[in-house]
């Protein structure tokens, strides 16, 4: 089948001076026929290569699938009188949630399926399901069209019947007012930003509700959240540098929301309350945050007191609130850590005794407690939930992911390295390859790496990374700056104008895997999705010798048209991540690194690149126009395929098993350039 070649009409744009042409921009116009017919074209040019290969994709899958159990059970949670279940029965795709008196599972009853929810609709996510205080309602909200965009639904959990229903533009978030008689919730506006927040009458209309806050700037997302001790509603006002939280006492649910303190530039705070006293995570003294008190009546700034200072070496990430404790979620040296305070300011870590993992909190959501829940897994052992004595420091397996068949997590090995970057900084890299395929110069690897918005990407465990694994692959997960890997600062210096360094950083791990023999250029891959995606277009217009193929997921890659575009969804909250390229300086740098904007007559590795038409993050026409334009000025014979699916968006297919229809096409793609490969 010959490659699509959709037409070209060319498009001026004109900033700074600065002229841009762009052959494809008529791709914006959603349900265009040209538009749709073009996306099939692609879909059916990439269904036409897969088929050849269809074998390996279903073996992939079936094996991926044989080491999920048919019935599986999620880790029980305790709240408010009753132990929380959540089972995946064989033959579907989505859990049901129960609850019962006793961690036994006797006598449950249902609370949700959301089989039955889903079942009208080719995509369905549930977004939040929360219980009223009085045990009788559950309200919940549901995405059909995977924009993010949420129906609220209340349902009599005696009867299964629904009291009422919103479809409007909501989020996710929603709480519940002490005396089960009100409901909090979000809504967006046109650009899908949560920016109001309602109050509900529980058996009213909800076009009688009140608006009891409205954030005004564009540059702020609200949120919802309650503290701990369930006294108080937070609504949160948050934007990547800088938050305003207000409250208010549930047991006084129409009562204003009171700021916590005066707005203050660039100061982040987070608070929770438990036993009369705010808790407060903060920026004030230094980029790694700091933990602070202060009392219910006097919050303004000057009475915090410092509970655990600012580190330039630590950065304290989240803190939970249990009794009289207070446990952080800190990181250092690229390495997450549990530490316990006590009220004497004594204080002691979890043991972990790995050299990479994952662990976070666990639905501890009861606030008086002598126990800690936390999950944890590594590249090798999978999810683990710990229940950890606050009283004599023991650390019990409390539940326990299970993986049918022969899987021994002996069999694997795991390495932390360092790496030295362009500018003489440690880059951390962890990898991941199996005892039976020691690395070498033969051995297909896999780099992975993200890079943006603080977020830290710790090496958890996957299932189907198994089957790349025990093919031979090496999987690396470089751990580059933009992340928070190495504290704020490995974030600072991954954004705005110095963001090239997250994607030199990239280049840096990827000829230190090829100096030290862990592969070579015939055999290494590149991934990365969202803004990692954009981290594939840079290294492919910059280093496409570097690569024998590159997939990318829900790409970001036309960033200066989309962040001169304030109508497309969420690009104004991105001006704290990027820059707004109004501004002179940031316009050119951006225009430097852009991935659509570099495209450059040259031979590009093997790509395969993959979006939802539903996307409310990256839309789906950055991705096809990116397509069209490399394979316009691509110089070789390798490969670049595009598909698009048109039911959904940024998160991918739903359903427990679809997502892995997703990923054993993806691994078919790399293991078919190898086979190629062997063949020529």
């Amino acid at each position: 089948m010959i490659e699509p070649k959709p037409k070209q009409i060319d498009h001026s744009l004109i900033t700074h001076n600065d002229l841009r042409i762009d052959p494809f921009y008529w791709m914006n116009q959603r349900d265009d026929p040209d538009v749709l017919s073009y996306l099939q074209n692609e879909n059916d040019y990439a269904r036409v290569y897969f088929e050849k290969y269809s074998s390996l994709q279903d073996e992939l899958f079936q094996e991926i699938l044989s080491r999920i159990p048919a019935n599986e059970d999620a880790a029980p949670y305790f709240d408010n009188g009753y132990w929380y279940f959540k089972k995946f029965k064989e033959g579907f795709e989505y859990p049901e949630y129960f609850r019962g008196e006793d961690l036994n599972g006797t006598n449950l009853k249902s609370v949700l399926n959301v089989n039955i929810l889903a079942q009208e609709f080719v995509f369905f996510h549930l977004g939040e399901f929360k219980i009223s205080p009085n045990n009788k309602l559950v309200a919940y909200t549901f995405d059909t069209q995977s924009r993010r965009i949420y129906t609220i639904r209340i349902v009599n959990l005696e009867n299964q019947e629904t009291i009422s229903e919103l479809t409007v533009s909501a989020g996710q978030d929603l709480e519940w007012s002490s005396d089960s008689n009100f409901l909090y919730y979000t809504t967006k506006d046109s650009t899908l930003r949560e920016c109001c927040v309602w109050r509900h009458r529980l058996n009213s209309e909800f076009s009688n509700d009140v608006k009891i806050y409205e954030e005004i700037d564009d540059a702020f997302y609200v949120g919802l959240n309650i503290s701990k001790s369930s006294k108080y509603l937070l609504i949160e006002s948050v934007s990547a540098v800088e938050s305003n939280i207000r409250y208010l006492p549930l047991k006084s649910p129409v009562s204003e929301p009171v700021l916590f303190i005066e707005g203050k530039e660039h100061l982040e705070y987070y608070i929770d309350h438990l036993i009369d006293i705010w808790v407060i995570r903060t920026n004030l003294d230094g980029i790694n945050f700091s933990i602070k008190t202060v009392a219910i009546e006097n919050t303004a700034i000057e009475n915090w007191i410092t509970v655990v200072p600012h580190s330039n070496d630590i950065l304290i990430e989240e803190f939970e609130l249990i009794d009289d404790k207070i446990v952080v979620l800190e990181r250092s040296s690229a390495i997450p850590r549990i530490r316990i305070i006590y009220n004497n300011n004594s204080s002691i870590y979890v043991p972990f005794n790995e050299e990479a993992y994952s662990v976070d909190f666990y639905k501890n959501l009861v606030p008086s407690s002598n126990f800690l829940y936390l999950i944890f897994s590594s590249p090798r052992t999978p999810k683990i939930v710990y229940k950890y004595s606050l009283d004599t420091g023991n650390l019990e397996v409390f539940w326990k992911q299970i993986i049918p068949g022969r899987f021994n997590s002996d069999n694997y090995l795991v390495e932390r390295k360092y790496v030295m970057s362009h500018d003489e900084q440690l880059i951390p890299i962890t990898i991941i390859y199996s005892k039976m395929s020691p690395p070498n110069p033969d051995s297909p690897l896999l780099l992975y790496g993200y890079g943006s918005y603080g977020i830290s990407i710790d090496p958890g465990f996957t299932i189907p990374r198994l089957s790349l694994l025990d093919r031979g692959f090496v999987f690396v997960i470089a751990h580059i700056r933009g992340g928070q890997e190495l504290g704020r600062n490995w974030y600072e210096n991954g954004k705005f104008l110095k963001k090239k360094n997250t994607f030199l950083d990239f280049i840096s791990c990827a000829e230190f895997l090829l100096h030290e023999n862990y592969t070579s250029p015939h055999n290494l891959f590149a991934y990365g999705g969202s803004a990692g995606g954009m981290l594939m277009g840079y290294i492919m217009n910059e280093y496409p010798q570097l690569w024998k193929g590159v997939i990318a997921v829900v790409p970001f890659v036309d960033v200066l048209t989309t962040m001169l575009d304030e109508s497309i969804p969420l690009t104004t909250g991105e001006f704290d991540e990027w820059g707004n390229p109004k501004d002179y300086e940031y316009y050119h740098y951006m225009n430097s690194y852009s991935p659509y904007d570099n495209i450059k007559d040259q031979e590009y590795p093997n790509t395969y690149i993959r979006t939802g038409y539903h996307d409310s993050q990256v839309q789906y026409w950055e991705p096809a126009k990116w397509t069209a334009k490399l394979r316009l000025h691509h110089q070789g014979d390798q490969i670049i395929l595009f598909e698009c699916d048109m039911d959904s968006g940024h998160g991918g297919a739903s359903g427990r098993f679809k997502q892995y229809k997703e990923i054993s096409r993806d691994y078919t793609f790399l293991l078919s350039l190898l086979d190629k490969m062997d063949n020529d």
